[in-house]
């Protein structure tokens, strides 16, 4: 559960390229949902029926071309922390080059599982180049071409079986609940303030990735596991306002659990970093409430809050259909009702609708709004149902799947929520041939 796989190296060997090469299978069925942009840093990827992530280091460079050293080094370091296993790309068409030596050096240093991958091989010439490398110091060396794919099989299968095997937390059939933002947003703050200071009664269960701590919660009603990646190690000064960094802290915790509450600064408003770890918390699938944090410093009027929620929704678009609770750590303002709506949306999730209950709502909605005709086609959804996934995701079986475009799914997307209440969950349409 939650395996990262990091790609680091200097700009122009290809790091993209073998980025996309492992993601881009997997996307064509991961992306199937409208509105998510698909930014190169992460992905998902699956080999050998494993499911992992896969990040990119190399999209968050600063100045694309000529990225510095220092540039070069955090992102080398912060993979070093965050990642299970990185893969360290090289150019056979360059050899060696300063920058390799010192990312070779931090990598030998880190005690890191490390896979080196010669890029750019593709002819036998290059293949005698590629040994070269050995003088690097490494034991393994993958020789590929991540434009034509030679070589990324064996690679992958070697990656694969480096993963730690996690167990996952499923002992309990109980939810986890994850708090994530920026750094400084007050996400440790609220975790205190939920736990009580008493962090004695921290069950980090056996297992689990050494990033995310459990916390059973059992008080007030309430029990869900609290999933903790913030308090686990003292993170270095450097990496504060990396947005790399706060996008990587947070792939982990997001995967972990089912109902993310994404901290927001009030004193900031909704900046990038929000929208990156927001969509990912989409592209996961996971139930969503957003948490105004710091509310007690922020000047109010009447109309402030209602501009701020517009605001928010108009950032997060196209998905809006969330919660967002105005909290303050510091005067334990409205902290129980975040766990009253991380609750709510919980069950939204798991919400599973009877066949005969959804056929009997859904066809009058069809039939009181059929889908546009297409070139003089017509189109009959003959049949509904929900899919057994972890997240609502309904099939239409009907005679021209592929003339239903995007509008109308969004359609009958919002008609499923106003019927079922799916507040902060992402809902898929899936047109299917009857």
């Amino acid at each position: 559960m939650g395996n990262i796989a990091a790609i680091v190296g200097r700009p122009n060997v290809g790091k993209s390229t073998l980025f996309n090469r492992l993601t881009e299978s997997r996307s064509a069925i991961v992306n199937e949902e409208s509105g998510v942009t698909r930014d190169r840093l992460y992905g998902k990827s699956i080999w050998n029926g494993l499911e992992f992530s896969v990040v990119d280091t190399g999209g968050y460079a600063v100045g694309s071309e000529d990225v510095f050293e220092e540039e070069i080094r955090k992102q080398v370091l912060i993979a070093i922390e965050e990642a299970d296993v990185i893969l360290f790309m090289l150019d056979v068409t360059t050899g060696i080059t300063d920058y390799d030596e010192m990312v070779a050096d931090l990598l030998r240093r880190s005690k890191k599982k490390v896979l080196v991958v010669v890029n750019k091989v593709d002819n036998p010439e290059r293949l005698a180049d590629a040994s070269y490398f050995y003088s690097l110091g490494v034991e393994e060396l993958f020789s590929v071409s991540s434009i034509n794919g030679s070589g990324t099989g064996e690679l992958l299968d070697r990656l694969v079986e480096l993963f730690p095997s996690t167990e996952n937390v499923e002992d309990l059939d109980i939810p986890r609940f994850a708090v994530v933002g920026r750094p400084n947003a007050g996400k440790s703050s609220i975790i205190n303030a939920f736990i009580g200071e008493d962090r004695n009664i921290v069950t980090p269960i056996s297992g689990t990735t050494r990033d995310s701590i459990y916390t059973r919660y059992n008080k007030f009603g309430y029990d869900f596991y609290l999933v903790d990646t913030a308090g686990v190690r003292k993170k270095s000064k450097v990496f504060e306002d990396l947005e790399f960094y706060s996008v990587m802290r947070a792939i982990r915790a997001i995967e972990n659990s089912d109902v993310c509450l994404l901290m927001i600064d009030a004193t900031r408003g909704v900046e990038s970093q929000d929208q990156k770890i927001f969509q990912l918390i989409q592209r996961n699938k996971k139930g969503i409430v957003v948490l105004v944090n710091k509310w007690d410093l922020v000047e109010k009027d009447t109309m402030t809050t209602k501009k701020y929620e517009e605001d928010i929704r108009n950032k997060f678009a196209p998905f809006v259909d969330f919660p967002i609770v105005f909290t303050s750590v510091i005067t334990k303002q409205r902290i129980h009702k975040a766990l009253e709506m991380a609750a709510v949306v919980f069950e939204n999730k798991t919400r599973r609708i009877s066949t005969s209950k959804l056929n009997e709502a859904m066809q009058k909605v069809v039939l009181d709004n059929p889908p546009p005709s297409t070139k003089g086609k017509y189109i009959k959804i003959k049949y509904i149902m929900q899919l057994p996934t972890n997240t609502p995701a309904f099939a239409f079986f009907c005679n021209l799947p592929q003339y239903v475009h995007e509008p109308y799914k969004r359609f009958l997307e919002n008609k499923l929520r106003k019927l079922y209440d799916f507040t902060g969950v992402p809902v898929q349409i899936f047109m299917r041939k009857k």
